[in-house]
């Protein structure tokens, strides 16, 4: 799969770098995680390819090639999912995200309505501060540290960032199997998308911890959830609280899985993607 990419220019001034697979009958954009650029996830390709999906994507603001927004909600996601998808001609779209790029895509169909036909959330994160979940419980110890200064605002998540803290993902025996069989594409988005700085990690980290700008109960979309229990980076805690947020949400849980190898459920999540529009 040949992946062209592209930059859109935005009504502010501000530019979006692209992404786009040119061919299948139903669109979805890709949603990525913190800290990653925009491309697909290339262990996905050969599937997308066989269900007939096209892949869309950008790098979230800050990122790549994307110019910064500083303080951009996790609600912004529906204007740059739109504006990529106008400037390919594109109408109605699927979405799926992993990890921050499940929150976004939930964002993304709460303000982008009949627009959106279906969508995938992996490991995204609940909204903050909300009645009935404990936002913090289970997440290991690094994320707790990043996540409550991001809490106390830029200046204290700049400076936790500042300090050469390092990040502990606490990746377990699956994820590590996972990346062994093919989901080291991590790495791939990962370098790229701290090469100008931390800037946009801070960004996303403050975005999670602040009013999304819509409801996750707006989304009218089919809407897949799946997290694993072992996942300690975002607890399965937030896909149970969204489950009962979203009218109608399936919530498929994972007991032998965690952050990373959640994503070994990539394909059959795009099958449920292209059995969901073709019900249409």
């Amino acid at each position: 799969m040949v992946i062209n990419e592209f930059d859109v220019e935005l009504p502010d001034g501000g530019v979006l770098h692209a992404y786009d697979s040119g061919t299948g009958d139903v669109a979805v954009c890709w949603h990525h995680g913190t800290p990653n650029i925009g491309t697909p996830p290339a262990p996905l390709y050969a599937a997308a390819e066989r269900l007939g999906l096209r892949w869309i994507a950008y790098d979230r603001p800050g990122y790549g090639g994307s110019a910064a927004a500083p303080d951009r909600p996790v609600g912004s996601a529906a204007r740059y999912t739109a504006a990529v998808a106008d400037a390919l001609g594109i109408g109605r779209l699927a979405l799926f995200g992993h990890s921050g790029g499940g929150t976004h895509a939930l964002g993304a169909a709460a303000l982008l309505g009949d627009r959106i036909t279906a969508v995938v959330s992996a490991a995204g994160v609940a909204p903050f501060g909300v009645p009935g979940l404990d936002w913090y419980s289970g997440m290991n110890k690094s994320g707790l540290g990043s996540l409550t200064a991001a809490a106390c605002g830029r200046a204290a998540k700049e400076s936790w960032e500042a300090s050469g803290v390092e990040y502990d993902s606490e990746f377990t025996a699956a994820d590590f199997a996972a990346f062994e069989a093919g989901w080291g594409w991590f790495g791939s988005v990962v370098g790229p998308a701290l090469a100008g700085g931390r800037a946009p990690l801070i960004d996303d980290d403050l975005a999670y911890v602040r009013p999304w700008g819509c409801d996750p109960a707006q989304i009218t979309a089919p809407v897949l959830l799946l997290h694993g229990e072992l996942d300690h980076t975002i607890p399965s805690s937030h896909a149970v609280w969204l489950a009962d947020r979203i009218a109608g949400a399936e919530l498929r849980l994972s007991a032998q899985d965690s952050h990373i190898s959640i994503m070994t459920s990539g394909e059959a999540a795009l099958e449920w993607i292209a059995a969901t529009v073709s019900r249409g």
